[in-house]
């Protein structure tokens, strides 16, 4: 863990001031676990500096239609004042104008789409929510998704399968190796070249074997690391990550070069 590494956290949450703390609590009672740090964008740059993250990818979600542009702003003005950001629009499935709001997504340089259907209460393949992805997919964007929870089926990964083979030019992010808590349902059915990964709070619970058996299984090109942050601290999950037997080529590949590649950062 000495070497200088180039490292991406392909998965973090962000919050105004005013609510950081609250929103932060919030998550924290949802899952019953202890968050780490408050999502203040400015307590993410110090914490990624520890372990030397160089780029974020910055999100929130909307729990609520009226929500959706002021997050968005929100998002756009700390990626404008932290170069380091890349930001990840909100959306809502019951906005009425998302067309209008994908619109204004693509004037910010927003780079992708958040959701998670268990906050939000909706299943990631409801037939309703097909107009919306493909709009989503023609603009370009991937969409993030928590993914896997097995207290709800709002967004088991067979249903991240099912969108896919729906919408032929969506790109997705499945989060928590494909499926929190629902990893082997994820191993039998997340196979895809339009579904990439991340390692976010996964590995505190996930069997190093299994986890490095699906980074095998979907291919390290298919892996972000991602940690979750404000659950989560850089150097607790760094370790939990450095801990699995990869090499490190099949580390870089998951630190960075996937990341570069997905949203064509490479020279």
């Amino acid at each position: 863990m000495t070497k200088q590494r180039k490292i991406y956290d392909a998965h973090t949450h962000i919050y105004p001031g005013k609510i950081a703390e609250k929103a932060t609590a919030s998550v924290g009672d949802f899952y019953d676990i202890g968050m780490r740090q408050i999502g203040y964008p400015h307590a993410l740059v110090e914490s990624g500096r520890r372990i030397g993250v160089s780029k974020y990818l910055v999100c929130s979600v909307a729990t609520t239609p009226k929500q959706v542009r002021s997050i968005n702003n929100f998002i756009h003005e700390k990626c404008e004042k932290y170069p380091e950001f890349m930001g990840f629009a909100a959306l809502h499935q019951a906005l009425e104008n998302y067309e209008e709001e994908i619109d204004h997504i693509l004037e910010l340089g927003l780079k992708g789409v958040k959701f998670h259907p268990d906050f939000q209460k909706f299943y990631i393949d409801d037939e309703a929510m097909m107009p919306m992805y493909r709009r989503i997919a023609e603009a370009g964007l991937p969409i993030l998704f928590h993914t896997g929870d097995d207290r709800y089926d709002y967004s088991a990964p067979h249903r991240l399968r099912n969108l896919v083979d729906r919408v032929p030019d969506l790109v997705c992010i499945a989060a928590h190796f494909g499926g929190y808590r629902r990893w082997e349902e994820a191993f039998q059915c997340l196979e895809s070249e339009r579904i990439f990964l991340d390692t976010s709070s996964s590995l505190f619970m996930l069997d190093k074997a299994a986890a490095v058996d699906m980074i095998h299984h979907f291919g390290a090109d298919h892996f972000m690391f991602g940690t979750d942050f404000p659950m989560w601290d850089h150097v607790e999950e760094l370790n939990r990550f450095m801990a699995l037997p990869l090499t490190e080529v099949e580390r870089d590949q998951i630190f960075y070069r996937t990341f570069e590649t997905l949203f064509d950062m490479t020279e």
